[in-house]
């Protein structure tokens, strides 16, 4: 099978692949199958990008051993090619119709086989896998190939490669080869691995038009240490970038008698918007979800324009408008909605019926009325999470309400939260309407993910925007009428040429701007273009015919959608058609593996294809369906993620945090009848304040329910939970009432699991999580001093008579604005809440480079030119942009810095006195004009020497005002927890 290679394209969003390659081997000795070569080449030409992804591999066993190559991919991507060489000689991939593929299917399936090779993984991906059987010294290469047209997101490409080698790799190589004719105008990496000490390994080289990054670390710098074998390189690589944009807008590309043609104008106004937001406030969203969307929606109005008008509905079994008629989105208006927002509750049934009725009738009433600004554009923004439980009930009966109301006067957004809802149901009910459907995961940045959608949609550029070529001169044109153009995003257009087609190619782009018609005129001179492309490095040849095939697949498979039953069997037959031409593994083709003789027969691997609430299932083939909860995709979880048959493990505060690191809980067979919880040998405890033992009070009742604790040797059925999850389990176990722990909690030198009891009965261990022995008589607990906590802020003062300040803050009433400095374009601004004496966020933002990063307990969330992006706490980061370098690492430490800049430093501090904390370094830089709560003491300080009498007390002087400062023990949050004692000035603010 010939697979042609990779050629350039325009730009956009490039989220390129992810891509996961990992080579396991599943005996013992882990290292028996060797990867001594890991390569991932990526070509990105004119937003197309053709990924290869080589792995070899050798047997140094003596023994035959199973070889596993895994790799994720995007869930937009196509596979065009696999193949395994073993010992010289290929073993290839055949990409077949699906039905031709049927019987080979069923019959692995009857076998006992995992016939489907490709499932859905995370929010965006796709995992592939192939084991194969490896003889002594044999070798194996391993070669997968996939492709995919880049969307533009807010703004930016971002190609995104995931690498888990598992092991040390002798030649590990990343190379992307970015190409775009228009010009590359903005270039950054980011890594979840990288470190200072692996930065030598990056190298980046980029021109006007052409960017090349290559990651190739050495044997030593792959490791996590010179004693460990470990490897260090676990995590995602991303190259974001965007290109060089005019106010036409346009840019055509030509080669191999193929055009794209890429639509994406600068310096556009934004075109006013009548927006009615429709929120669901049924049962099934109380708790995080509600707490969730009020969040978001508070913060999504505040993002409104004043030109905009707007008004919420919610609904549960019935549905409700919060005013009349739409409203202007006035600053009177918007804190009203707010409030309004702020007090939504989730209770009752789900009537989206009623509900998206109302809301087309608001906007059918301001239109009758002439309420709606001439050339506005009208959007629906539906939130649900689940089915319609109340009133009209039959999906398609409301899908057909729905358009027939809407008749295509405004555009339906439809956002599914969680699993529980039909996404199927939703997403036909938007493509119905002009507009897109959205799932929102279950997660702690769930509030982050609505804003994104929001500012997607939030900034209508033109409406009704035609494309128009000359008909002499073009065929088998893409789509070419669009609804809406958005701020940040791009179009794009793929045809062929004609045979006798003219030495230029001329386009007109047509569109509605406010109250007026516009076009824009674009031409490009075809053997100018096909010149452009000839550059052998940074193209794959014949790359502009796939982006057309692929760009005309993806375009049909979501028409498809929305057709009738009659439009739908043209269109399919379509599809598998030029799916089968360009060797595309779509959802209506399979590609079949063939393996060595006398191995497990050929598999099949199919794309799987999301059909109702995160059941995934593989069309016109067999009946493999699972079940999707959150990130896994196990038929043993309910719907509240625990396991049938048990009642899962529920919340509970307090000394359980303690108990199930401590216990080492076998749950291998949680979920079979009888089953007895087996206790390890104890782990080390880990207390949640400093080196201080002392008693605590908990109140303890019902059932002893241990939260979200790790299975990660659940063996029930030969399933396992997904990497990095966990499943809620009940025991059953009953504690009684206690206010003490019992005494080897607080002494980790003793433990009441010493020991195997593994074969004691149930009643044997009950004495033990009751925590009843040995407790103190009330009131006679010994006294304990309060341990030394980390104050809110260390300052750093160089040059000052005291090195360091620790401010402690008193007296806060809303944010506070703790450091500004317009010279270097910086501002720090901070929530401190008195009652838990700690910041519930801190946010730096960076004028300069349009970059704001916004830190809480939970995440830090990065929002440049209106993208956010979400880091978890100590999760390895390592971001290099224009102007900024950003890095965290394994303790939790963000650090933010510039050559020219004070570095900025964000950390959440899990020691005593836990809590965000603000770091400063280099604060010298700090200009003249620095200002803020904090900031002051960066201007004219004056410290009084300590009194005779009294010398741990002073006074400073900052702008004209007197402060007192004391000489007192604090914990340096500065060092990693549980941190330092220092002797430090403290005064309070």
């Amino acid at each position: 099978m010939n697979t042609p290679a990779p050629a350039p394209t325009c730009g956009i969003v490039l989220v390129l692949l992810s891509l996961l390659a990992v080579l396991q081997t599943t005996t013992a000795q882990k290292n028996d199958i060797d990867i001594y070569s890991l390569t991932v080449d990526s070509k990105v030409s004119s937003r197309f990008a053709h990924t290869v992804v080589t792995s070899r591999v050798v047997n140094r066993a003596d023994t035959m051993q199973e070889a596993t190559f895994q790799m994720e991919l995007p869930k937009k991507a196509f596979i065009t090619n696999f193949s395994m060489i073993i010992d010289g000689v290929t073993y290839p991939g055949n990409i077949k119709d699906k039905a031709a593929a049927q019987e080979q299917y069923a019959e692995a399936v009857a076998r006992g086989e995992s016939a489907g090779l490709v499932k859905a993984t995370g929010r965006k991906m796709e995992q592939f896998q192939v084991s194969v059987s490896v003889a002594p010294a044999a070798k194996v290469t391993f070669e997968l190939v996939y492709e995919e047209l880049l969307k533009r997101h807010l703004g930016l490409y971002e190609l995104l490669l995931k690498v888990r080698p598992q092991q040390l790799v002798k030649h590990l190589q990343m190379d992307i080869h970015i190409f775009e004719p228009q010009g590359i105008r903005f270039l950054e990496t980011e890594s979840t691995f990288l470190t200072n000490e692996l930065a030598s390994a990056l190298t980046t080289s980029q021109n006007e038009t052409k960017a090349h990054i290559q990651f190739k670390p050495t044997l030593s710098q792959q490791q996590k240490s010179p004693e460990q074998e470990d490897t260090v390189v676990d995590g995602n690589f991303i190259v974001r970038y965007d290109v060089n944009r005019t106010l036409s807008g346009g840019s055509i590309q030509i080669e191999n008698g193929y055009f794209v043609h890429c639509f994406a104008p600068e310096g556009l106004p934004t075109i006013p918007k009548n927006v009615i937001f429709v929120i669901d406030k049924s049962g099934s969203m109380q708790g995080k979800k509600i707490q969730q969307t009020r969040e978001a929606l508070i913060k999504i109005l505040d993002d409104l324009s004043p030109k905009d008008q707007f008004n919420l509905v919610s609904f549960s079994g019935e549905a409700t408008q919060w005013m009349p008629s739409l409203m202007p989105a006035s600053a009177e208006n918007v804190e009203k909605a707010r409030s309004y927002a702020s007090e939504i509750q989730a209770r009752g049934g789900t009537n989206i019926n009623s509900a998206m009725l109302m809301a087309v009738q608001l906007l059918d009433e301001a239109n009758r009325k002439e309420q709606l600004p001439a050339g506005s554009v009208s959007l629906i923004i539906l939130l649900t999470d689940g089915d319609p439980t109340v009133g009209e009930t039959n999906p398609k009966k409301i899908q057909k309400n729905v358009k027939d109301a809407i008749g295509r006067e405004y555009s339906l957004f439809c956002l599914g939260f969680g699993f529980d809802v039909s996404y199927a149901f939703l997403e036909k009910l938007a493509l119905d309407n002009g507009g897109l459907a959205r799932r929102i995961y279950e997660d702690s940045d769930s509030a982050v993910q609505l804003q994104d959608f929001y500012q997607e949609v939030a900034n209508p550029l033109l409406t009704a925007v035609a494309f128009e070529y000359p008909s002499n001169a073009v065929e088998d044109v893409t789509q070419g009428n669009f609804h809406l153009l958005f701020k940040g995003s791009e179009m794009v257009v793929a045809g062929k040429l004609r045979d006798q087609s003219t030495d230029v190619l001329s386009a007109k782009v047509s569109g509605k701007l406010l109250k007026q018609n516009i076009t824009f005129q674009t031409e490009a001179g075809v053997a100018e273009q096909e010149k452009e492309f000839r550059s052998p490095k940074y193209i794959f040849h014949g790359f502009m015919e796939r982006l057309w095939a692929y760009l005309t697949i993806q375009q049909l498979l979501e028409q498809i959608v929305s057709a009738s039953d009659a439009e739908k069997q043209a269109l399919e037959t379509r599809a598998l058609g030029l799916s089968l031409n360009y060797s595309f593994v779509t959802p209506f083709t399979s590609m079949v593996v063939t393996k060595p003789e006398g191995q497990e027969e050929s598999q099949v691997a199919e794309k799987p294809v999301e059909n109702g609430r995160g059941v995934f299932r593989y069309p016109s083939v067999g009946d493999r369906r699972f079940r999707k909860k959150g990130n896994s995709a196990d038929p043993l979880l309910t719907t509240r993620g625990g396991f049938r048959g048990q009642e899962g493990f529920r919340a509970l505060a307090g000394p359980m945090t303690l108990l199930k690191r401590r216990a080492g809980v076998d749950f291998s067979k949680a979920g079979v009848a009888g089953f007895v919880p087996k206790l390890g040998a104890p782990g080390p405890l880990h207390h949640h304040h400093h080196h201080h033992h002392f008693p605590v009070a908990y109140d303890m009742t019902s059932d002893l329910r241990l939260t979200n604790f790790p299975m990660p040797d659940l063996e029930f059925a030969g399933r396992l939970a997904p990497e990095g999850q966990s499943h809620d389990m009940d025991l059953g176990i009953k504690v009684e009432k206690e206010l003490w722990p019992h005494p080897s909690l607080l002494h980790p030198s003793t433990s009441p699991w010493e020991g195997d009891v593994s074969s004691q009965p149930p009643s044997a261990l009950l004495p033990t999580l009751a925590l009843q022995s040995a407790l103190p008589a009330p009131g006679t607990s010994p006294a304990v001093p309060a341990p030394i906590q980390a104050p809110p802020v260390i300052l750093p003062l160089p040059g000052q008579s005291v090195d360091q300040l620790c401010v402690d803050i008193k007296h806060s009433q809303g944010p506070m604005n703790l450091l500004s400095d317009p010279d270097q374009g910086l501002e720090v601004t901070g929530q401190y809440e008195m009652e838990k004496a700690q910041f519930s966020w801190i946010e730096v933002t960076f004028n300069n480079l349009q970059l704001q990063v916004r830190a809480s307990p939970e995440h830090v969330v990065v929002i440049r030119n209106r993208r956010s992006s979400v880091y978890k706490w100590k999760e390895t980061l390592f971001s290099v942009m224009p102007g900024l370098k950003m890095t965290m690492d394994k303790a939790g430490l963000l650090l933010l810095s510039s050559p020219d800049r004070v570095t900025i430093g964000l950390l959440f501090w899990d020691g005593p006195g836990h809590g965000l904390r603000l770091l400063l370094r280099d604060t010298d830089r700090f200009s003249s004009h620095v200002s803020g709560t904090l900031g002051q003491f960066y201007q004219d300080v004056l410290w009084a020497p300590p009194a005779a009498e009294e010398d741990s007390k002073r006074t400073l002087r900052v702008q004209g005002r007197d402060h007192s400062a004391t000489r007192e023990l604090k914990l340096d949050y500065q060092e990693e927890a549980p941190g330092k004692e220092i002797s430090c000035w403290s005064v309070e603010l």
